[in-house]
């Protein structure tokens, strides 16, 4: 069943274009398939396009080329998506993930809990947590041109913090007792790809590295962390050494990463307080995710496409 309807880009909405975007439970099914189904409904179990809609029931289909017994398998548009299963309008899981997209540093499950009027703080936080894992599947392509990696520490118990400015009182302080690691590898002008990882040893490194950069890559940046040392065998890389008070030589820095390390620090401490290494890596994914589409139009789509 093909569709004429082209998705609708929705970047940075008001209550009032929210509400009139989405007045009610049709208009964001319609949405959502829109999206999902931008050449036309498809079965999620078997792909197949030539589906036919249910007599009675708005966005629901049939599809009789994947069903074993000769009956047709019923789906909705909801099957296969993050929404499924769920007893929330799907209207409010859209007015949650506004809220999330729309603050640069996060908006918490309990300030979500309080706005939203939910009958328990579980259910605000379950609908963040499934969303921030969605975003995680957007679409990733390895990073080329030039580029910056570096790692940081995320967390910790106050009393394992340094004391000085950045320790103690500070966003995270300067040691790594205690704390989750994170690695981001960022283009400048461009996207960022960060992950948690368990320790900073020059296997784990690598791998990332060549996960996340291209081998077309014009330029690598990195501080003098001995992990590092060893890419110039595989690509052209240029060091800082923060150690020496050396922050800038030349097109060699990595300021843009620790700039997004800021983001990632400011929005972990000002809006969430405390997060567990155990779900670190889902909020990493809504800190990538909300980077890589500060310049989408279509943003919010981007985020429906993705769960």
């Amino acid at each position: 069943m093909a569709t004429s309807k082209k998705h609708l880009q929705i970047h940075q909405m008001t209550i009032g274009q929210f509400e009139k975007l989405f007045p009610d439970e049709t208009a964001c099914r319609t949405y959502l398939q829109v999206n999902r189904w931008p050449d036309g409904v498809r079965c999620p179990r078997c792909g197949n396009a030539e589906v036919a809609s249910h007599g009675t029931m708005e966005h629901h289909w049939q599809c009789k080329a994947c069903s074993p017994s000769g009956t047709s398998y019923r789906f909705s548009v909801l099957v296969g998506t993050i929404f499924e299963n769920t007893n929330k309008p799907l209207r409010q899981w859209f007015q949650v993930m506004h809220m999330m997209l729309a603050s640069k540093k996060g908006i918490s499950a309990l300030q979500i809990y309080r706005v939203m009027g939910f009958g328990s703080y579980n259910t605000a936080w379950m609908m963040c947590s499934k969303i921030r894992a969605a975003l995680g599947h957007a679409e990733f392509k390895q990073l080329i041109g030039y580029v910056e990696v570096d790692e940081t520490f995320v967390g910790g118990k106050a009393k394992n913090k340094h004391k000085g400015p950045g320790g103690r009182g500070g966003m995270g302080g300067t040691g790594g007792t205690g704390k989750a690691i994170v690695i981001g590898a960022v283009k400048r002008k461009g996207n960022v790809i960060a992950r948690v990882i368990a320790n900073t040893s020059r296997e784990t490194l690598d791998a990332f590295i060549r996960y996340a950069v291209s081998d077309r890559v014009s330029l690598i940046s990195t501080d003098e962390h001995y992990g590092y040392m060893h890419l110039r065998h595989n690509y052209p890389h240029g060091v800082v050494r923060h150690g020496h008070g050396q922050y800038v030589h030349g097109a060699i820095h990595t300021n843009t990463i620790e700039g997004f390390w800021s983001i990632v620090k400011r929005g972990i401490v000002g809006t969430f307080h405390k997060v567990s290494r155990k779900y670190l890596p889902l909020y990493v994914n809504e800190f990538e995710f909300r980077y890589n589409n500060r310049n989408n139009p279509d943003i919010f789509g981007a985020a429906i496409r993705a769960c």
